[in-house]
């Protein structure tokens, strides 16, 4: 974690844990780097968050904040990259000596432990990590706080001196043997030195280690300075051949600490499942729906390839599509029917309507994956603004990407007078070119506040019902050729189309965008004044003005 923070920019001397107040994303950046070079397991950017190191900061009073933020960003990272990684609570020692040697009697020193630990497990962590330590007093201290709360498991971990012994003198097997009496769940060595090091001190514990597990994490050499700046100079294959022979010497948890980053994880992962190959081909690759014919994906990328729609408009190739209303009760035989006389005669994409004149139908994802699965065609679904608010736009475009819907029209939606419910409420918390905004940053990786969902879709295609996608891949509105006002005003180019709300997708004219009575905006709006290209959507004249 702080290789990647210095390296991205963060002085040695800033305290690292608070970035996780104030910069969350650049903290979860970092995680979602490892976990998609192929973790099993992450640390919370908390080694340091004890109310000792915190108060040279002068951040004391924050430790349970800064330890619960950093828990929660590493468990949102991990359901955003949606990899079952584990997320581990790191507890670094204190950074001042115990008494006798220093003023740190042993009551404040597990009070601190205790804090550190509360907040970590408030904010959800599976296991703890308490690593670093040369104390082993201090270490039996730390695990009788984390203990004292919970029963999760617990990794104890302690660094060594390049002479293969502890910064107090105590060899390996010494270590191993005082820390098996703690209830802990695994012991290992880590920090301090590199990999060929590490590697003798395992062959010392494996013995001594009873029913322990035993964890090595190596640091990637020792650091050297070049110009103004440390650098960990062993590489990514030298840890990786490393990691292969701790495996097989008995070790059951390696990674890597100061210096690792993610291309050495990848070659460590890579190593490791040349070892066990069953289960890394169970783990790392996503599921995939039998239908869809690929090619095997390589690493640990999800994005999908292109869909039919979007390679015949990247070819700029003719296509007609066919819209389809998805039923107003539960049973969908007669739409596949018609889906399938569709397909027979031609067509490969069908669009599905959402909720289209204000009606109750079926809803248009479990319809377009039900007439999908039941043809084979590909599917344009309709999705409109009315019905859901912003974090539930957003919920339902990633389920739908999840499962393989990734045609998208970016409707506004009739509102609910037109329909039977006069009386029903809208959400309109975005319109269509909201609607395009949110899928372009969620095509980016990112929702609506700008947080990670991890890897991006890529592939959703979509355009607004109103005005022409302003991108490079397509310029598309909605329109009706029928409607009379479509006729009249909407007949001279695509831009005069964009600015035209006078037609619906079903043919039938639309009043007015502008109206006197209905208009709340401050002062009054004019038909002069008014216009469809404004952001919020709250007139119920769609007018664009809130």
């Amino acid at each position: 974690m702080g290789t990647l923070l210095y390296a991205r920019g963060v002085a040695l001397d800033v305290c690292f844990d608070v970035l996780n107040l104030n910069e969350p994303k650049l903290v979860q950046s970092v995680h979602s780097e490892y976990i998609a070079a192929g973790c099993d397991a992450i640390e919370t950017n908390t080694f340091g968050a004890n109310r000792f190191k915190l108060g040279i900061h002068g951040l004391q009073g924050r430790v349970r904040e800064i330890n619960l933020r950093g828990a929660k960003l590493a468990r949102d990272v991990r359901e955003s990259m949606g990899r079952d990684v584990m997320v581990l609570g790191s507890i670094g020692p204190l950074g001042r000596y115990l008494a006798p040697l220093g003023s740190i009697e042993p009551a404040e020193a597990r009070a601190a432990f205790h804090e550190q630990a509360e907040g970590l497990l408030e904010g959800g962590i599976d296991a703890f990590v308490i690593e670093t330590f040369s104390d082993l007093t201090e270490m039996r201290l730390a695990v009788e706080a984390v203990r004292a709360l919970t029963d999760l498991p617990i990794l104890a971990e302690v660094a060594f001196t390049d002479e293969g012994v502890t910064f107090t003198g105590r060899t390996a097997a010494e270590v191993v043997r005082t820390l098996r009496e703690l209830p802990i769940q695994a012991v290992g060595a880590n920090c301090s030195v590199g990999s060929s090091v590490l590697y003798d001190i395992l062959e010392q514990m494996v013995p001594e280690a009873g029913g322990l597990h035993v964890a090595i994490q190596p640091n990637a050499g020792l650091p050297s300075r070049v110009g103004e700046r440390l650098m960990y100079l062993s590489s990514p294959i030298y840890m990786a051949d490393y990691a292969a022979r701790m495996i097989a010497s008995g070790a059951r948890l390696v990674g890597g600490c100061c210096g690792t980053t993610p291309q050495h994880i990848r070659a460590m992962r890579e190593a490791l499942d040349r070892l066990t190959p069953q289960r890394s081909a169970a783990r790392v690759e996503p599921a995939r729906r039998a239908r869809v014919e690929t090619a095997e994906p390589s690493g640990l990328a999800t994005s999908a390839p292109p869909t039919l729609l979007q390679r015949r408009l990247d070819a700029g190739e003719f296509l007609v599509t066919v819209e389809l209303d998805p039923p107003r009760g539960h049973n969908v035989e007669k739409l596949v029917q018609g889906a399938k006389l569709l397909k027979e005669r031609g067509v490969e994409i069908v669009d599905i309507n959402d909720g289209s004149l204000g009606r109750v139908r079926m809803s248009v994802l479990p319809t377009a994956m039900l007439v999908r699965d039941a043809t084979g065609l590909d599917i344009n679904m309709h999705f409109t603004c009315r019905d859901r608010n912003l974090m539930g736009i957003q919920a339902d475009l990633l389920g739908a990407h999840a499962m393989d819907i990734r045609n998208i029209l970016a409707m506004t939606g009739d509102p609910p007078r037109t329909g039977d419910y006069v009386n029903a409420t809208a959400v309109f918390d975005v319109d269509a070119i909201g609607l395009m905004r949110v899928l372009a940053e969620m095509n980016r990786g990112l929702d609506a506040t700008g947080t990670s969902i991890g890897e991006p879709p890529r592939s959703a295609w979509a355009w607004p019902s109103t005005r022409p996608a302003r991108s490079r891949r397509a310029r598309w509105s909605a329109f009706s050729p029928r409607s009379k006002r479509g006729r009249a005003g909407c007949r001279r180019s695509p831009s005069t189309i964009s600015r035209c709300s006078s037609g619906s997708s079903r043919g039938r004219a639309r009043p007015s965008p502008w109206s006197s009575g209905s208009c709340r905006s401050t002062p009054p709006a004019t038909p002069s004044s008014c216009t469809t290209r404004c952001r919020v959507s709250r007139c119920p004249m769609w007018c664009g003005r809130a």
